[in-house]
């Protein structure tokens, strides 16, 4: 990232972070910003979130790591990076209508980490997110070996987990990232 997109990034999501303090009490944002400059290699990850349309913002800081915990925080899954199936094993098994990709290769190579249940949970408690679209999620070996694979969203003001074949795919189901920086 030349240095105008980095200044531009770093505006945008300081602007998110006083907008939404309350996802992150108690974390400064000169604190959050001296990181994020000292790590571009994150800001370019971050970049990719943001061009993606996941809306990352700050949800915790990890006082055993000393990292910041950005996540995906756009009210809906984000918009560029729906209509995946979770992975390339269920994305070979497709014999028709493939989907452009798959979740777990998509969050690989933009260098972030797709939520768990307990992430997700966690992530909803901070706001009402995926009312009308729904995110896969880290599933358990054990599901996925029998061809299984997880989603979650919010309904009904509950946030459910629900499963499905890894091969679907759908124009509201996408997955939401985290990246620790």
């Amino acid at each position: 990232m030349n240095t105008k997109n980095q200044d531009g990034l770093i505006t945008t999501l300081k602007d998110r972070f006083i907008k939404n303090m309350g996802r992150h009490p108690g974390i400064d944002w000169s604190s959050v910003q001296s990181k994020l400059e000292t790590f571009p290699k994150k800001l370019q990850r971050l970049s990719e979130m943001e061009a993606s349309g996941g809306e990352p913002d700050v949800i915790a800081y990890d006082e055993n790591s000393g990292e910041f915990i950005f996540c995906d925080c756009s009210p809906e899954s984000p918009l560029g990076r729906r209509s995946l199936c979770y992975d390339q094993q269920a994305l070979d098994s497709r014999k028709q209508n493939k989907p452009a990709g798959n979740a777990i290769d998509v969050a690989s190579s933009m260098g972030i980490e797709i939520l768990t249940e307990q992430q997700y949970r966690e992530l909803q408690e901070l706001g009402d997110f995926d009312r009308k679209t729904s995110s896969w999620i880290i599933t358990p070996e054990k599901i996925r070996a029998l061809g299984g694979a997880l989603f979650c969203d919010r309904r009904y003001d509950q946030v459910f987990t629900y499963h499905n074949g890894a091969e679907s795919y759908y124009a509201a189901r996408g997955f939401r990232g985290r990246l620790r920086v």
